[in-house]
């Protein structure tokens, strides 16, 4: 069984009572819920807790992390940041949601600024299936709409993408790639655009179909991390293969 441990900063939901509302659990007690829901074995993390819930033993057993931030970006120490890269090189998926872009630990993955544009205005945004072939939109519709969500838009200030499975248009006339995979080290990660505080999209099926599907692709597939440094020779000159 797939483990995963949902982290969020949780502090929108301690003072907006708005979202509060909307995520009584928090926005990781919601993701968690339906992950948990999709046989996954889930476990929740937030930025004030020691290490920020992020502790050896529990990297260590968790194979795809999901990270909800906004606010507190520098606040996530760097030691924990480290922490996290070097499991993902090992290993670990990393889902990316929302905002999570600008986090410290996306940004040191893609090694860009990570801006783009934004819009609060409670815009229609519609999803298209760029990739209809991808596991990641697997049960998804060629297109979808959220009623209200947050305006991404282009340019968004990425490395160019392993994967663009998701392109969503919002009706202020942006575009944005919100659907996207990487590969680091060992690591896959899948970035997903929406989940605004403000709206309840994480309720969505479809959101949270492409959510678990992310998190299925995104588990480690190999457990064997590569030797680097000095290597002698395989097949020394003049001898023969074994």
């Amino acid at each position: 069984m797939t483990r995963v441990t949902v982290w969020n900063e949780y502090r929108h939901e301690k003072a907006e009572p708005h979202v509060a509302e909307i995520y009584p659990e928090g926005i990781h007690g919601q993701i968690a819920s339906f992950l948990q829901a999709a046989g996954f074995e889930t476990q929740t993390a937030t930025l004030d807790e020691p290490e920020h819930g992020l502790t050896e033993e529990v990297l260590a057993n968790t194979d795809v992390l999901i990270w909800w931030g906004h606010w507190a970006h520098g606040e996530v120490a760097d030691e924990i940041v480290e922490r996290v890269h070097d499991r993902v090189l090992h290993g670990m998926g990393l889902v990316v949601l929302h905002s999570g872009h600008m986090s410290k630990i996306f940004m040191k993955l893609m090694g860009t600024s990570c801006d783009l544009k934004w819009r609060e205005a409670d815009e229609k945004e519609r999803f298209y299936v760029i990739d209809p072939t991808h596991e990641i939109v697997r049960g998804i519709p060629e297109s979808f709409e959220l009623e209200k969500e947050e305006m991404y838009g282009e340019h968004f200030d990425i490395p160019a993408p392993d994967e663009t499975i998701l392109l969503s248009w919002f009706e202020g006339g942006n575009v944005f790639r919100s659907g996207i995979t990487y590969k680091r080290g060992n690591g896959r990660i899948f970035y997903f655009q929406p989940g605004h505080e403000s709206y309840p999209t994480y309720y969505n099926e479809y959101v949270q179909q492409i959510i678990c599907n992310g998190v299925a692709y995104c588990a480690p597939k190999r457990t064997t991390y590569p030797v680097y440094g000095h290597a002698e020779n395989i097949y020394p000159i003049g001898g023969t293969e074994k």
